[in-house]
C-alpha cells in the first residue's frame, strides 16, 4: 500500500544520477529527498541550481507535485521551502514516530518482553491494517517491536503501545490506559510546539479528529534524530528479530522506505532514513533525512 512512495524515491535518486552526468552539481545546502507520488516535472535544471548558490536562504519546492510538503534543516529547524506547511493534514503511519521515541524513552530495558494478547490485532484485521507479521501469544521483546513498527509499519506493534484496549501490555506499563498514553503523545507534541496536532491513537489509522500538519511532522523528526536509539532503527534497511515462542528463527523485516530504493547516495551525500505512511484519506506521505555535505535535511510531504 506503500509502494508509491517508495518508487518515488527510486525515481528521485534516477534523477539526482542524471542531473550529475548532465555536469549539474549539488552543494552544501541540497536536499534530494521526497514525499509521495513527487515529481519534478518542469524546471530540473532550474531547480537543481539554486544549490550552486553559496549560501541558501530558500528553496523553490513547487515543482514539487504534492499539495504539503516543507524542506527544514535539521540543526536549527530553519524552513527552507514549503507548500502549504501549516495546512492539516491526516500524518497516517507517521504518526509512529512520536509512539517510538516515547517507547524508547519510556523502557529502561529495550530487551524485555511483552505478550501480544488477541484484544491487540481484532481491531487491525477489521481496519486490514499493516502487519509486522508477529502473533496473538508472541513474547516480543520492546526493540523488536519498535523497529517492526518503524520498518514495515507493523500495527499490531503499535496497538500495545497506544492500548487500544485497557489490557494491552504497553500501554499499561507507559501510561497505564489507552487515554493517558495518548494524553502523553499529545502533551509531547505540545511541548515540541507542534501547535496544529492531535493525536487519537498510536497507529495513525484514520480518524477524523486525529491530525497534524508537514510542518509538526518535520519538528517531530528533528526532536527525534537527536536520540541515538531512534537514529539506529530509523537509518535501518532490515532488521531481524530474536527468537521467539512462536517463531523460533525470528522475523525478518524491511524498511518501507529502503526496499525500492537500492542506492541511497546522491550527490554529496546519502538518505538517511525516514518512514513512510498511507490512508485512503492520508494518501502516501512520507517523513524523510538525508545528510549532504555534512549537513542533515528533513523533508515531509
Amino acid at each position: 500500500e506503500e509502494q508509491d512512495a517508495d518508487m518515488v524515491l527510486t525515481y528521485m535518486a534516477r534523477m539526482l544520477q542524471e542531473a550529475k552526468s548532465k555536469g549539474l552539481s549539488l552543494r552544501r545546502e541540497a536536499f534530494q529527498d521526497s514525499g509521495r507520488r513527487v515529481t519534478l516535472y518542469k524546471g530540473v535544471k532550474e531547480w537543481f541550481e539554486q544549490f550552486e548558490q553559496p549560501v541558501l536562504k530558500e528553496v523553490d519546492i513547487s515543482g514539487i507535485n504534492s499539495p504539503n510538503a516543507i524542506l527544514m534543516q535539521a540543526r536549527g529547524g530553519k524552513i527552507l521551502g514549503e507548500i502549504n506547511g501549516e495546512a492539516q493534514i491526516y500524518p497516517a503511519s507517521m504518526t509512529k514516530i512520536m509512539t517510538v521515541i516515547l517507547g524508547i524513552e519510556n523502557f529502561d530495558d529495550l530487551d524485555e518482553k511483552i505478550t501480544l494478547t488477541d484484544e491487540m490485532f481484532t481491531g487491525l484485521y477489521e481496519q486490514d491494517a499493516t502487519q509486522a507479521g508477529f502473533q496473538p501469544g508472541e513474547e516480543v521483546r520492546v526493540i523488536d517491536l519498535l523497529y517492526g513498527a518503524m520498518l514495515p509499519s507493523g500495527a499490531e506493534c503499535f496497538v500495545i503501545a497506544s492500548g487500544n484496549d485497557a489490557s494491552v501490555a504497553m500501554a499499561e506499563h507507559i501510561g497505564g490506559s489507552e487515554q493517558e498514553f495518548v494524553r502523553q503523545m499529545n502533551e509531547r507534541a505540545a511541548g515540541l510546539g507542534m501547535e496544529n496536532t492531535h493525536f487519537c491513537d498510536s497507529t495513525g489509522l484514520h480518524n477524523p479528529d486525529h491530525y497534524s500538519t508537514v510542518k509538526d511532522i518535520a519538528v517531530l523528526m528533528k526532536y527525534c534524530i537527536k536520540n541515538d536509539t531512534f537514529r539506529e532503527i530509523v537509518e535501518t534497511s532490515r532488521h531481524s528479530t530474536g527468537v521467539t515462542n512462536i517463531h523460533p528463527d525470528g522475523i525478518t523485516y524491511y524498511s518501507t522506505m529502503f526496499k525500492n530504493l537500492s542506492d541511497p547516495t546522491v550527490t554529496g551525500g546519502k538518505i538517511l532514513g525516514g518512514k513512510t505512511g498511507y490512508t485512503s484519506e492520508a494518501g502516501h506521505c512520507l517523513v524523510s533525512f538525508a545528510e549532504i555535505e555534512g549537513r542533515e535535511y528533513i523533508f515531509v510531504s
